[in-house]
């Protein structure tokens, strides 16, 4: 196959593994914080947190345009400190991935926190654990099938986004040409072949992320 084909591959990849890390540490961390407690506002904050999952990947990307803009203030920081803009850039690709990622790897790790018998991290207490020996080496190993399973929904997540990269982060071929962005292209060009060849990757990967899934589970 030609370089044509493997360079939005190879870049949808690197995105989506990039994102993945992001999206498990927040996840993570996120899913522990509000995983069985209740505090007034925690309604507000999950409705924030799980919003992505469920407004249009063209709010999305809007939303990301309008915050690191180069006319917004953290647009503008970020254009001092590495000086360029980060919009149409490799790095805007992977933050749209983590955006729309995010809240998949978020309420898995918070299911997997909940199902966590309080009773074992009350004794790993009494046993001397502090907060972070217990995070790392209780609540995680116990709830590590959750985790996975967000952890692989997320990569596909990531990898199948469009709308929000497409809108931050450009169609540059060998820069921010994903797999979809690459399809879009093609089909609106009448390069078929390589639509479908595209397509058909992105079924064969698809398929084994949710193959895993249900083998993890099972």
């Amino acid at each position: 196959m030609t370089l044509d084909f493997w360079s939005p591959v190879k870049l949808s990849l690197e995105i989506a593994s990039v994102s993945i890390v992001i999206v498990i540490v927040l996840g993570l961390l996120m899913g522990k914080v509000m995983a069985n407690k209740t505090f007034k506002g925690k309604a507000v904050i999950e409705t924030i947190l799980l919003l992505p999952l469920v407004l249009p990947p063209t709010v999305v990307g809007f939303l990301l345009i309008v915050v690191f803009g180069r006319n917004s203030p953290i647009g503008e920081l970020i254009e001092w400190i590495f000086n360029q803009p980060i919009i149409f850039t490799w790095w805007a690709a992977v933050i749209a991935s983590t955006i729309v990622a995010f809240p998949l790897m978020y309420q898995s790790a918070k299911t997997g926190f909940e199902s966590v018998d309080i009773e074992i991290e009350n004794a790993a207490r009494v046993d001397g654990a502090n907060g972070i020996t217990l995070f790392m080496f209780v609540s995680i190993p116990l709830a590590l099938k959750s985790i996975i399973s967000g952890g692989i929904l997320s990569f596909a997540r990531a990898l199948g986004e469009f709308g929000a990269t497409l809108m931050f982060a450009g169609n540059i071929p060998g820069k921010t040409q994903t797999i979809p962005t690459a399809i879009y292209i093609a089909i609106d060009s009448g390069n078929m072949e390589m639509a479908w060849l595209w397509v058909v990757c992105m079924i064969g990967i698809s398929f084994l992320m949710l193959l895993s899934v249900h083998s993890i589970k099972s």
